[in-house]
């Protein structure tokens, strides 16, 4: 698995969500790298890390925890968006004694209805072979009613070489396994794991993600919570108040890193 590391002591590890990459938390880790070792991850089939045509959550759990395991890191905190903070809950769930902290940005331990039909499409529309430029690939998404600036943060993945145009990402596999993206862990497992370290969810106020709905869902799967929302934000909160969402994201690690 791609990934960087910057920073000393303690190891906080960033995980960006769907179409994502390791820039997406790179202010976030700016952030915290004068305290921390801060480690920000491809998640497979993204960005530089490997290609896979199956992506559930206990294998990207796993995934965690073997580049934990290869890094000689024996405990983290686990911060991650969207997608990341399922992947982030995951590999809690799993491994609890492998995890000081969990902090979930916009999500829930829930399955979500498919969300990105469009996205899918828009991007299935562009034919690499014929592209000329990253210019050309925005002004189609948009034309296939995607806003720009979604526009702009998925054509982070396109990529040109010698031989024209590429998407970093396996779009195929993210495709194929996107049921199991939008599907949740305890689901698929017989006895519902549970977490009991200390847990942050952070919400965007203006956003549908986190409901009063999946309170009992949150509580059951991580009993210790904590909750916080930033208000005048969306699904995108790290990038819309970069500061408000650091400085929380540096609070709650910094109190539970004696852990």
């Amino acid at each position: 698995m791609n990934f960087i590391s910057t920073g000393e002591g303690s190891t906080v590890i960033l995980i960006h969500g769907l179409f994502g990459n390791l820039d997406n938390l790179k202010t976030l880790g700016k952030a915290l790298e004068s305290n921390y070792r801060v480690i920000r991850i491809d998640v497979p089939n993204h960005g530089l890390s490997q290609h896979s045509d199956s992506m559930d959550y206990p294998g990207l759990a796993q995934s965690v925890i073997s580049l934990m395991d290869e890094l000689a890191i024996d405990k983290a905190h686990l911060v991650g968006h969207s997608m990341g903070g399922k992947i982030a809950m995951a590999t809690a769930l799993a491994n609890p004694h492998r995890v000081k902290s969990l902090i979930a940005a916009d999500i829930a331990p829930v399955g979500y209805p498919a969300r990105h039909d469009l996205v899918f499409a828009g991007l299935e529309s562009i034919k690499l072979d014929q592209l000329q430029s990253r210019g050309e690939a925005l002004n189609q998404l948009v034309e296939k009613g995607i806003d720009e600036g979604t526009a702009q943060f998925l054509l982070k993945n396109l990529s040109k070489g010698d031989e024209g145009f590429k998407w970093k990402m396996n779009l195929e596999g993210l495709k194929a396994c996107y049921p199991n993206l939008i599907g949740w862990y305890n689901d698929k497992v017989q006895s519902p794991l549970q977490f009991t370290g200390a847990s942050l969810f952070i919400r965007g106020g203006d956003s549908d993600y986190v409901t009063a709905d999946h309170k009992q869902a949150i509580l059951a799967q991580f009993p210790h919570v904590q909750a916080k929302t930033i208000e005048g934000t969306g699904h995108w909160l790290h990038a819309q108040k970069p500061a408000i969402f650091n400085r929380i994201v540096s609070d709650f690690i910094d109190k539970h890193d004696r852990n």
